[in-house]
Order: structure tokens, then C-alpha cells, then sequence
């Protein structure tokens, strides 16, 4: 099971911390994923963390956003900070291995003055 938390309604240049906990598997070989979709476009991937806690960016994000993950504690969090209107979307965790997949159900960042 993969549970979001931390979304909500901000306003541009403000911060907000996702959570992400995971059960029911051996979550530190995963590879675990955040990814967003805004209304009228396709689902993208923002950023992942491998279990050697390696992690990469979409470029948009780089610099602004944090992936980080507690192997103990099976959470992965994403840093969104500077957040701007174009940041709108649902997020979504995804948790990945051997090809068994794991998505949350997404939780809502909305960007707005």
C-alpha cells in the first residue's frame, strides 16, 4: 500500500513537504518515484530516489525540489520549495522493482495568490 500526505494550498515562492509511506513491502530495494499531472496533461515524472538513495530531477524542478527517503521508516519525502502556479497538479508516488509497480491514490498541490 502507498499512502500520500502533505499536499494542500499554497501561494507562489511558498514551500510544502509530500510524504509518501509504504507497506506490505521490502521497501529499501525499491526504487521510489514522485510524479505529477495537471488537469488536461499527461501524468510526468518529477523525481526518483533509488535504493543506493541516488536521485534524479526533471529538469523544471532541479534545484527547488528534494526526493529523500528513510529505508527504516519506509518513507519517501519531496521538498518543494519556490513553488510556483505551474507546480499545480496532483502528485502521485510510485514505487518500482523487478517490475512489480505501486502507485498512491496522489494528493493535491495547488499553487495560487
Amino acid at each position: 500500500q502507498v499512502v500520500e500526505s502533505g499536499g494542500g494550498l499554497v501561494q507562489p515562492g511558498e514551500s510544502l513537504r509530500l510524504s509518501c509511506t509504504v507497506s506490505e513491502i521490502t521497501f529499501e530495494i525499491y526504487r521510489m518515484e514522485w510524479y505529477r499531472q495537471a488537469p488536461g496533461k499527461e501524468r510526468e515524472l518529477v523525481a526518483s530516489i533509488n535504493n543506493d538513495k541516488v536521485a534524479n530531477y526533471e529538469d523544471s524542478v532541479k534545484g527547488r525540489f528534494t526526493i529523500s527517503r528513510d529505508n527504516a521508516k519506509k518513507l519517501v519525502a519531496l521538498q518543494m520549495n519556490s513553488l510556483k502556479p505551474e507546480d499545480t497538479a496532483v502528485y502521485y508516488c510510485f514505487a518500482e522493482y523487478g517490475g512489480l509497480e505501486y502507485w498512491g491514490q496522489g494528493t493535491q498541490v495547488t499553487v495560487s495568490s
